[in-house]
């Protein structure tokens, strides 16, 4: 198959591109920046340089393609954010559209039923509406939220010897770790269910709590609590760290949609799998690591 790989040789995608190459696919990767193109082929694959939001690369790209990995870059410019990523996702289909791919995984999350109230996650919520009038299969991947991101955390244990957000420590939280998103994007890429589907990718499901007793005691801070802000201590937070205010404002309203339980609750209510294999401890030891 030719298949195309958005992302680059991000968490997800130099994992995917080589259990792709490695399967004898044509990969194509596609980067926006041009010194990642010596990487990219000494993993075996192509490489194409340009913007995810411009339809017209996308396009070229994608030509006699069977296949695409979608996913839409977080943040987009720090401003306007959530139309950035509506129309990165407008820019996506239509090149998959004219390009006739037949088959598209797009990396989403959990959350993605909303329309709104759910921070970032409401930017996927459009894209996911927009691929259901495709004329292609399309998988959704809905994504816990990633182990990955407690790298972000990092300065606060280090300062302050805490670590928290602006929910409590005893919610549930669907996790993941990047590489099991890899090996759910390489199965979905390399089979065409009819329709449109939903498949979530989850590698464990924990509380706050935990997180912070078993990253503790990775990095010898066994006593390291999880602290629940107010909504203002978050903004607050995020903004003295250098995050521009409308990230820190989507962020925090993600937070406000956990502690409610909506950002989670139709993942609950589907009983989907748990089909990751990296464990909270797992991830605990990659963490001390690099702490």
């Amino acid at each position: 198959m030719k298949i195309i790989v958005t992302g680059s040789l991000g968490n997800i995608g130099k994992p995917l591109t080589t259990k792709l190459v490695a399967a004898g696919h044509d990969v194509t990767v596609i980067s926006s920046n041009a010194d990642r193109k010596t990487a990219i082929e000494n993993l075996g694959a192509k490489t194409a340089v340009g913007s995810v939001s411009d339809a017209a690369f996308l396009l070229e790209t994608l030509k006699g393609a069977d296949a695409i990995f979608a996913m839409t870059p977080p943040n987009l410019g720090g401003a306007n954010v959530i139309a950035n990523t509506e129309n990165a996702g407008k820019s996506f289909a239509k090149a998959i559209e004219e390009a006739q791919v037949k088959r598209v995984v797009m990396l989403s999350s959990i959350g993605a039923h909303l329309p709104n109230g759910t921070g970032p996650i409401a930017g996927l919520h459009k894209i996911e509406e927009i691929y259901k009038e495709l004329n292609t299969s399309v998988t959704f991947l809905r994504a816990g939220f990633f182990f990955t991101n407690f790298f972000n955390d990092v300065p606060m244990i280090q300062g302050a010897g805490i670590i928290g957000s602006n929910y409590p420590s005893d919610i549930k939280i669907p996790f993941v770790h990047p590489v099991d998103i890899a090996q759910a994007v390489a199965e979905e890429l390399q089979h065409t269910p009819a329709g449109k589907n939903i498949r979530y990718i989850i590698s464990d499901v924990r509380t706050p709590g935990d997180a912070a007793k078993v990253l503790g005691a990775a990095i010898a801070k066994p006593e390291l609590p999880w602290v629940e802000f107010t909504d203002e201590q978050a903004l607050g937070g995020m903004t003295q760290a250098g995050i521009p205010e409308e990230i820190a404002k989507l962020y925090a309203e993600m937070g406000t949609g956990l502690r409610s339980g909506k950002i989670i609750e139709h993942f609950l209510s589907s009983n989907a799998s748990v089909d990751g294999k990296i464990k909270l401890e797992d991830f605990a030891k990659e963490f001390a690591s690099k702490f």
